[in-house]
């Protein structure tokens, strides 16, 4: 394990890289025996300090649970990443593309809890269980570490590359659809970019959930009731940039739109 020092020497320098708008070089490079734990115990840091400063959490991330985003990244176990409130924003929003650094977007389903729900051993019926409902998400991407080169270790520390989400559309029961079949059309500036169906995601998405609880558990934390859980991309990410309009089409379960500035 890294020093205590340097862990928290990183996440003074991810916040300044975000507070700034700008990429750091990559860790893997200057710490090349840098560890996944290690990089998750940057991650709580910067977690830590989000809330101390007042920031809100309302749940977590998770990626790289599909084939598709593995490739797209070089990257092949999944990981997971923090959501604060002023990172959620409604359908139809205008966003400020700066705020961001390698802005892209992502196609997910977002479970919404109404029980907690905790590791080792939680399975996909625990998490159907403890869901409220699911509804279309967007995951807006923002990498504050260069991206060539990226290991797995770079991106956990970076929060996942969590940048912000957008909600939309009609959220559902868990009984209500087959979460597996859900598909959408992704557009950007009324022309269709990617397109998936959500059982790309480690065949069901709430296969996602419970992978995350039970990563968390190793981690002594859990998932708690009202949290939200971008349960993974089906598509892979497509860039965005200044003036895009982002549509994406889940047909019986509505669309999300937004547009950047």
């Amino acid at each position: 394990m890294l020093e205590q020092e340097t862990i928290a020497a990183i996440a003074d320098e991810l916040a300044a890289a975000e507070e700034a708008r700008e990429t750091i070089p990559l860790l893997t490079a200057r710490y090349p025996d840098m560890t996944v734990e290690d990089s998750y115990a940057v991650q709580n840091e910067w977690r830590r300090r989000g809330i101390a400063a007042g920031r809100r959490p309302v749940g977590r991330k998770i990626g790289l649970t599909s084939k598709v985003m593995q490739a797209a990244t070089g990257i092949t176990e999944p990981d997971y990443g923090a959501i604060f409130a002023d990172m959620v924003f409604e359908n139809g929003s205008v966003i400020e593309h700066g705020r961001f650094s390698n802005v892209r977007i992502e196609v997910e389903l977002a479970f919404v809890l109404r029980d907690s729900l905790s590791g080792p051993d939680a399975t996909v019926f625990d998490v159907l269980r403890a869901t409220e409902y699911v509804v279309p998400a967007l995951e807006i991407l923002s990498s504050r570490i260069e991206m060539a080169g990226r290991t797995i270790v770079d991106t956990i520390s970076d929060n996942a590359a969590m940048g912000g989400m957008v909600y939309g559309g009609n959220p559902v029961a868990v009984d209500a659809v087959d979460l597996r079949w859900v598909s959408a059309l992704l557009y950007r500036n009324e022309t269709i970019e990617e397109s998936g169906v959500a059982a790309a995601v480690l065949n069901h998405p709430a296969n996602g959930v419970a992978w995350l609880a039970n990563k968390l558990a190793q981690h002594g934390d859990k998932l708690d009731p009202g949290d939200i859980v971008l349960a993974g991309s089906f598509t892979r990410p497509m860039w965005v940039h200044p003036g895009d309009t982002v549509t994406a089409d889940y047909r019986d379960l509505g669309a999300i739109t937004c547009r950047f500035v």
